[in-house]
């Protein structure tokens, strides 16, 4: 069965010394510590080990070729971001690792696609970049749940989502940015509690605000990590709706109707969960997703969903492709799975100091 893989991360093997250029301490780099193994480094401080996979385009397509996924869609490590900069040094950043994607999608660029990357904390430089990485060939654009203290509800991001429909650029949404890490020292504790808290903090935002009532429905939103805590708790919300006036006040709808709002990636790593989660979102509201190549993602990609006996081919099939391809627009692009493709030789890229 053909497979889309929506949620996977990328690299590139180096970039410029962005403390050297800004003149500011502690930007991300990347430290090379052996054949196909780097350090993610923040200034002088370990963030993560890394592989070549995340940079070399012929590993990751021996890795699809193994798991049986025709077209993966990638997306920068969210660190990468730069919220937190002046907003030219982040939009000089997101030039930066848009244009780097699209050096390792030219490998196979029936097979690569990618999301682009844009300086949030200013909404008008973001949809200027956006504009720019759509035409370039980007097929939507990967975002933080929230930029500082501003959650999506923020009517200069909700202004951003609006440019995002007009557009047609689908918005992957990532969790980033933990809250709590103070109480979360060991054992990823941020990446296994507040990661799926994040999600729902910002789902719910949009839905109690009355965010949604001014987005349109031509809006592709996806939440990664299966909507984090929110499908689970959803019931909890209807009730407080029903219950409670100061929940209401400003969220016309109960809750779980605006469910047919958003997608999420079926990145649970349960078979009763996924069951829970196709069973609250619908079966075509939830795509594959895997996080690859980072440990926390599903190793053998798609085994989950392929696997599952209580879901019908039907499913199945909508799950591992037919959902991504309407969503992402691959069938009007041309881009229907396919078998492998040989890859194509890349423009040669200067390099750089990291």
């Amino acid at each position: 069965m053909k497979m889309v893989d929506i949620h996977s991360h990328f690299l590139p093997r180096s970039w410029p010394d962005l403390a050297a250029r800004f003149g500011t301490a502690d930007w991300p780099w990347l430290k090379h510590t052996g054949p196909g193994a780097a350090m993610l480094m923040v200034g002088a401080r370990e963030f993560r080990p890394v592989t070549a996979a995340c940079w070399d385009p012929a590993v990751r397509l021996e890795a699809m070729d193994r798991d049986g996924v025709q077209v993966q869609i990638m997306c920068a490590t969210p660190l990468l971001f730069a919220y937190d900069r002046p907003a030219s040094q982040a939009l000089e950043c997101a030039r930066l690792f848009n244009d780097a994607a699209l050096e390792i999608c030219a490998a196979a660029p029936r097979r690569l696609k990618s999301l682009c990357q844009v300086p949030l904390q200013d909404p008008e430089l973001a949809c200027r970049e956006l504009s720019r990485a759509m035409a370039d060939g980007h097929v939507g654009v990967h975002i933080g749940n929230h930029v500082g203290h501003r959650d999506l509800n923020d009517e200069g991001l909700i202004g951003f989502l609006q440019h995002c429909a007009a557009e047609g650029a689908a918005v992957f949404v990532h969790p980033w940015d933990m809250m709590g890490q103070e109480r979360m020292s060991r054992y990823m504790l941020p990446w296994l509690v507040a990661m799926p808290a994040e999600t729902q903090l910002s789902i719910l935002w949009l839905i109690l605000s009355g965010a949604f009532e001014r987005l349109p429905r031509s809006l592709k939103l996806c939440f990664a990590h299966g909507g984090g805590s929110f499908p689970y708790l959803i019931g909890r919300v209807d009730n407080a709706w029903r219950n409670r006036d100061i929940v209401r006040e400003d969220c016309p709808q109960l809750p779980s109707s605006y469910l047919d709002r958003f997608h999420v990636d079926a990145a649970v790593f349960n078979g009763d969960a996924l069951t829970f989660l196709v069973k609250i979102m619908g079966e075509d509201r939830v795509m594959l997703g895997s996080d690859y190549p980072y440990p926390l993602g599903e190793q053998q990609v798609g085994a989950l969903i392929r696997s599952h006996p209580e879901l019908s081919e039907r499913t199945r099939a909508k799950l591992l492709q037919g959902n991504a391809s309407r969503f992402f627009g691959l069938e009007r692009s041309g881009t229907q799975p396919t078998t492998a493709e040989p890859p194509q030789r890349r423009r040669r890229v200067e390099p750089t100091t990291a």
